[in-house]
């Protein structure tokens, strides 16, 4: 034992070299997560990023104008559609009724009308044989009132002639006679030519009446035919065709279901162009401005980029448009960041890729300030 402690002190063993790897891996390591940790700084501070956005599309609600039951249903799930498609065909049995109501109406107003201007016409010819009576009435009257001025005439010389006894008594009798059958005449004459100016009054009455009837089945008339126009509209609805060209969605109904007027059936996801509505915090808005670039990456389509531009913003935030936005008077406040839709829209999109591109996609969005 001693010996052994002699030895090792006569003759010292020589001290193991530490390992310089450790070392030289960590500061490598510092390094490397010091030169990305810095880029992504710099990068940071040029850009802003998200990935709460999603593509998305024109929808074109299928509803129904009118109520009514479904017949039949021409498209299926998925299907593509051309602007005009028949859609769905409604039971069409009440319309068709209210077609032909509205037609016979439209006929028996017109027939009022013809009936009103024969009417107007038989006054006109009333009118006209009036006017001639009371001219000859006047002309009449001018006749008696001519014979009663030579009677009175006559009558005023044989009263001279009868105080001379120039002439019998008799003779002037005759004169005096005469004289009262001319006033008489005259008398009957004016209260006949007052008769047919009454008859005249009514039968421009019975005219005016005439016309005004024509006025109104003539209003008649054209209410019918707007009706009639109106029932051909309803009868219309009752095939709904594709407002625009694109793909069904799900079909919901059936045949025989009975859909109320304004029920919104399914939609069609108009076939015309896709765009990003990405959701950034309000944080990052402060520098972001429309035109700015943007970089897409969606999730369905990893390692493949698609370039974008920032084209608008909303005009308020997502939860001022839920069901039930925050109302922060309520005295339980809590403040959260609020996040405001960004719309962004492809830039160079071919066609063909734009049709694998579907509403509702993953994506990440980042733009460069």
């Amino acid at each position: 034992m001693e010996n052994n402690v002699e030895n090792e002190e006569l003759f010292p063993q020589p001290k193991k070299k530490k390992s310089l790897l450790f070392p030289i891996l960590l500061a490598v390591l510092i390094l490397v997560g010091g030169f990305f940790g810095y880029r992504y700084y710099k990068f940071s501070q040029s850009h802003e990023d998200t990935d709460d956005a999603q593509i998305a599309a024109n929808l074109s609600p299928v509803i129904s104008k009118i109520s009514g039951y479904v017949n039949e249903i021409k498209v299926k799930d998925n299907q593509f559609v051309k602007k005009g498609d028949t859609l769905i065909v409604l039971d069409n049995t009440d319309q068709k009724l209210m077609v032909d109501q509205a037609k016979a109406a439209l006929g028996t107003a017109q027939s009022n009308i013809s009936g009103a201007r024969a009417s107007s016409a038989a006054a006109g010819s009333n009118i006209n044989t009036s006017r001639a009576a009371v001219v000859t009435a006047n002309s009449q009257i001018e006749a008696a009132r001519v014979n009663v001025r030579r009677t009175s005439q006559d009558l005023g010389r044989y009263a001279n002639l009868v105080k001379d006894h120039s002439i019998t008594q008799q003779q002037y009798d005759v004169a005096l006679a005469a004289k009262q059958t001319a006033d008489a005449q005259l008398r009957v004459l004016i209260d006949q030519r007052n008769q047919i100016s009454q008859q005249t009054g009514v039968v421009n009455s019975q005219t005016a009446a005439s016309s005004e009837q024509i006025g109104v089945a003539t209003s008649m008339a054209k209410q019918k035919e707007v009706e009639v126009e109106n029932a051909k509209q309803q009868l219309s609805y009752t095939v709904i065709v594709a407002a625009e060209d694109g793909y069904v969605s799900k079909v919901n109904i059936q045949s025989g279901q009975f859909v109320q007027a304004g029920a919104q059936l399914f939609s069609i996801i108009v076939d015309n162009s896709k765009w990003v509505v990405a959701n950034f915090k309000e944080t990052q808005l402060t520098e972001m401005t429309e035109g700015q670039n943007v970089e897409i990456e969606i999730d369905a389509y990893p390692g493949k980029k698609f370039q974008g531009v920032v084209s608008s913003f909303s005009p308020a935030t997502g939860s001022t448009f839920s069901i039930l936005p925050p109302d922060n008077a309520s005295g339980n406040f809590v403040k959260v960041v609020q996040r405001l839709p960004v719309k962004i829209t492809f830039k160079n999109l071919d066609e063909k890729t734009e049709k694998k591109l579907f509403a509702g996609m993953n994506v990440k969005v980042t733009v460069d300030l």
